[in-house]
């Protein structure tokens, strides 16, 4: 069943209800865009309160961040960021498939919609403007009809009269003649206008209107499809993200049971556990006379030692009395033992992580200035000389601050299991010290500098396997290779890249008969494998 067929004299109901059909769209279009809003205020909002309950985020050092119910709260946080990430997506989505698409699709049916009524309209004026030229030369007929009537009745008249001359007989009787000659023209035209508008009638009621009547229908046909899409869309479009916010929500549900509240309470022990003793017994102060009498003569105990007994002890230890913030010392003194002995670890384990990295520092300069005595086209000496100095003040002054807060950690009760470095470093000079293990060190030197400089390089090729290599590098110069742990290349040549250059300028290179050393990174051209 079709509009064109069933519906062929309700223009004006479908008008009607294509129109409201587009207005539902309309109103569908603003419903998912106030959801949108929701979902973007929503996720706004969540974002916010995470950053609120996130916002200042402890430290390593802060004791509550190794605690598991901290750390699930964090989580927890987390996860509901990413939850609102999830919202924002779907707002996202539902502003693209849904409010846009719509908006667009609702845009093309309006002119659709615009483009058949004008049409119905244009064929409606053409059958009226048809009807009118019909109802004038009916009009037109009718008039001349009766006007040839009259004439014809006027010309019997003359002719039956005996007092009219022959002439006025003819006259009247051509009058006549000529009213019934245009009476017959106007029939004539008012039947082919007649014809002309049936024709145009049964055009416009079983063709025209129900073509138009039908492509409507078609119309609201597929606005309704696509409408349908849309409700789909708007389920569709949050099931989509059902498994990112399962899996958020799954999160949420690990973090509560990775929650060990045992494992917390070690955590406060090992945090907080001072090392004292627990306070004994007071003794016994007897007012009554200035010495202490023998603690086998009476129940209570007396102090063992002579004392002044007016003086006022005010060093007892109460549980839960407030106690005035310490003032914090180098040495961490007013840290209980056991606190004192952890953090003063910590800071010596710190001391040695940067003494290390002032060690290596010192290494690098080492082989470079060595590099530009040896080649001065690749640079002066003395251009390093201030770094040296610099670097090696640094390593005499961490040095220092290891032997005092290893003499603390010491005096503390510690075992001083602290981390070590490499046991050379390099002097002003460009000299080996050679440091004792546990981390003090001699002024004894090598003889040959320059066989220390390289040591380090072959330690490395003794202890480690071949290395797959990483690239190739072309020589752009010949390079001598004189010193130890150096090799030497010609022009041109390519080698296999082993190892890259760590910011001392040497690049670790190997020859395919297996021969490796350190060549100078700006001699080559480095190409690394992807």
């Amino acid at each position: 069943m079709d509009w064109g067929t069933e519906l062929w004299d309700q223009y004006d109901i479908i008008e009607k209800h294509t129109q409201s059909g587009l207005e539902l769209v309309e109103k569908y279009v603003k419903f998912a865009k106030e959801r949108t809003e929701i979902e973007q205020n929503y996720a706004k909002q969540l974002r916010n309160l995470s950053k609120k309950y996130n916002q200042k985020r402890s430290s390593k050092d802060e004791p509550e961040c190794r605690l598991s119910s901290y750390q699930a709260f964090l989580d927890i946080l987390t996860e509901m960021n990413d939850y609102a990430g999830q919202r924002e997506l779907i707002a996202e989505n539902l502003m693209m498939n849904i409010c846009i698409d719509l908006t667009k699709y609702l845009q093309d049916l309006k002119q659709e919609r615009k483009t058949y009524l004008m049409d119905a309209k244009k064929a409606q004026q053409s059958l009226e403007s048809t009807y009118k030229q019909l109802d004038s030369s009916k009009k037109r007929f009718e008039r001349e009809w009766r006007e040839a009537e009259r004439a014809a009745q006027h010309a019997e008249k003359t002719d039956q009269d005996i007092n009219a001359t022959k002439a006025d007989v003819e006259k009247a009787k051509q009058q006549a003649h000529m009213r019934a000659h245009v009476a017959d023209e106007c029939k004539n035209d008012y039947a082919a206008q007649l014809q002309k508008y049936n024709k145009e009638q049964n055009q416009f009621y079983f063709s025209d209107m129900p073509l138009i009547f039908n492509k409507l229908q078609d119309l609201d046909e597929r606005r309704i499809q696509k409408l349908a899409q849309g409700y789909v869309l708007f389920s569709d479009t949050e099931k989509h993200v059902m498994p990112i916010i399962g899996k958020c929500l799954e999160g949420i549900t690990k973090a509560g049971t990775n929650v060990n509240e045992k494992n917390d309470s070690m955590i406060v022990i090992e945090q907080n556990k001072s090392g004292f003793e627990r306070p004994g017994d007071l003794e016994f102060e007897d007012y009554s006379q200035g010495i202490n009498r023998a603690s086998s003569d009476s129940s209570l105990g007396t102090p063992k030692v002579s004392v002044d007994p007016w003086k006022k002890k005010t060093n007892n230890f109460w549980l839960f009395s407030k106690r005035s913030k310490p003032t914090v010392t180098e040495d961490f003194a007013h840290l209980p033992p056991e606190q004192r002995r952890k953090r003063l670890q910590q800071k010596l384990d710190e001391i040695c992580k940067e003494l290390q990295k002032e060690v290596d520092q010192s290494e690098a300069l080492g082989k470079m200035k060595d590099v530009y005595e040896k080649n001065p086209q690749m640079g002066d000496p003395a251009s390093l000389a201030s770094q040296i100095n610099q670097t090696s003040q640094n390593i005499e002054r961490l040095r220092g601050e290891q032997s005092k807060y290893e003499t603390w950690l010491a005096e503390a009760g510690g075992r001083g299991d602290t981390l070590r470095y490499k046991a050379h470093s390099f002097n002003n000079n460009g000299a080996n010290d050679v440091h004792s293990p546990d981390g003090a060190y001699s002024d004894e030197s090598t003889p040959d500098p320059s066989q220390a400089i390289y040591a380090e390089f072959d330690d490395d090729f003794e202890d480690e396997d071949l290395a797959a290599p990483i690239g190739k590098c072309t020589a752009m110069y010949n390079f001598p290779g004189a010193s130890e742990g150096t090799i030497a290349m010609q022009e041109g040549e390519v080698l296999a890249v082993v190892e890259e250059d760590k910011g001392d300028g040497w690049t670790r290179v190997r020859r395919n008969n297996g021969d490796e050393g350190y060549i100078p990174t700006s001699y080559v051209t480095i190409t690394l494998n992807k």
